[in-house]
C-alpha cells in the first residue's frame, strides 16, 4: 500500500472515491451526495490542491482505496487548529490497516505544520469502528452533538473528538 498526497492528477479517482462513500454512508458526511455530484472536474482538482487543506490517499495497485483531509482553519485566532475529516475506506479494503494508516499518516502531516497544537473531528455516534481508530490514535472525545445531521427524516449524533499534538 502507498500512502501519498493527492493532487489534481487524481480528482477523477478521488471524486469517485468521495461519492461512492457519500452514497453508501450519507450518516456519516456532512454533504450530500447531490451536492457533490455534479462539482466541476476543475473544482474537484482545485480542492485537492488547496492552501488550507491536504487530502491524502492510500492505494493499493495504483487504486485509490482511502481517503482522508486535514483542513487548516484560515483565520489567524484558529490556525492553531485542523479538522480531520472526509475519511472513507473502500469496502474491500476495511479491517486490513487502511484507515489507521491514513489517520496515522495525517497526524503525521499535522506535525510539519508550523504553528498547528490540535486536530478536530467528527464521528457518527454508533460508528464503532471509526470512533475505536480514532481512539487507539489518541483522539479525546468531549462532546456529543445531538442530531447534527439529517438524512430524509432520520438524525444523527456525531461525537466531537480532539487531539493535541
Amino acid at each position: 500500500m502507498e500512502i501519498r498526497l493527492l493532487g489534481e492528477n487524481d480528482a477523477a479517482a478521488y471524486q469517485a472515491l468521495r461519492l461512492q462513500s457519500l452514497k453508501e454512508h450519507p450518516e456519516a458526511f456532512g454533504v450530500a451526495y447531490e451536492e457533490e455530484v455534479e462539482m466541476p472536474m476543475a473544482d474537484v482538482g482545485k480542492r485537492l490542491t488547496g492552501a488550507d487543506a491536504a487530502t491524502l490517499g492510500a492505494f493499493e495497485a495504483n487504486e485509490l482505496i482511502g481517503i482522508i483531509t486535514l483542513a487548516r482553519f484560515p483565520r489567524i485566532k484558529l490556525r492553531h487548529r485542523a479538522m480531520i475529516n472526509s475519511m472513507y475506506v473502500t469496502p474491500q479494503a476495511r479491517e486490513q490497516g487502511v484507515g489507521k494508516a491514513l489517520l496515522h499518516e495525517a497526524i503525521a502531516y499535522a506535525h510539519t505544520l508550523d504553528g498547528l497544537e490540535e486536530l478536530n473531528l467528527a464521528v457518527t455516534v454508533g460508528n464503532k469502528p471509526a470512533r475505536s481508530l480514532y481512539l487507539h490514535a489518541g483522539f479525546t472525545p468531549y462532546s456529543v452533538e445531538p442530531r447534527f445531521i439529517k438524512v430524509g427524516a432520520q438524525y444523527y449524533d456525531i461525537e466531537w473528538m480532539s487531539l493535541r499534538l
